[in-house]
């Protein structure tokens, strides 16, 4: 018994038509994904060179030399004049150590100062600014029509010049949101267009029924006494 030719196309076009699906699927999952390791190597680049900072002020430690004790003087037969010129020849050392001691202790001091007051503004100001996927949240929030990647991708630029905003890390982060059900997805043609999860459940207000006046509510109470007599 051979197949039906119609069956057969039917099917062939289920497999087309997901296989399609699959494919689209697969590109924008490289793309979030290809995106956050971009983030990630980002943050492991910091950490890097926090890590050189910190070991050059480790070793600036390491090498600062001990002070020096005090050497007890001698008690000589010596004559009062050499005595006090040995005096002299031991103290001077000492006065050089502790001087040399004291400014590699500024030093490290002073770079352990710099390094926090660089990195605490650095981190005030990334904390300050909201993240991307708060931007995108917020602009679909206050739009009433659908809109594209490129679309929300330009007006956050327009809004945030000072950020770099990317199409695909915007339309990664709008599937996010679909994933997350905070976003719907829908087609226009080619298009592929968002809407925030709160405009579109938000219900229609339906327009209340007129009530009726009580001058008709007499008239047809006394049409209805007149017909009855």
């Amino acid at each position: 018994m051979t197949d039906n030719p119609v069956t057969i196309t039917s099917v062939t076009s289920q497999y087309t038509t997901q296989v399609a699906q699959d494919l689209e699927l697969n590109n924008k999952e490289q793309e979030r994904i290809g995106a956050e390791l971009s983030a990630l190597q980002a943050q492991l680049k910091i950490l890097q060179d926090d890590q050189s900072v910190l070991h050059s002020i480790q070793k600036t430690l390491d090498s600062r030399p001990a002070s020096t004790p005090s050497t007890p003087e001698p008690s000589t037969s010596l004559p009062q004049q050499a005595s006090g010129k040995n005096t002299t020849a031991r103290r001077a050392p000492s006065k050089k150590a502790a001087a040399k001691a004291t400014s590699t202790k500024k030093t490290t001091v002073q770079a352990k100062k710099d390094k926090t007051q660089g990195t605490e503004p650095k981190a005030a100001t990334a904390s300050a600014q909201p993240t991307l996927i708060a931007l995108i949240r917020t602009h679909l929030d206050q739009q009433k029509e659908p809109r594209s990647a490129a679309e929300v991708t330009s007006a956050l630029t327009e809004a945030h010049p000072q950020r770099t905003i990317k199409t695909t890390v915007v339309r990664t982060t709008l599937e996010n949101l679909v994933a997350k059900s905070q976003a719907h997805r829908s087609k226009q043609g080619a298009s592929v267009l968002y809407t925030s999860a709160a405009v579109q459940a938000a219900p229609q207000k339906a327009p209340a029924p007129a009530l009726p006046r009580p001058e008709q509510d007499s008239s047809k109470r006394e049409k209805a006494g007149a017909v009855s007599s």
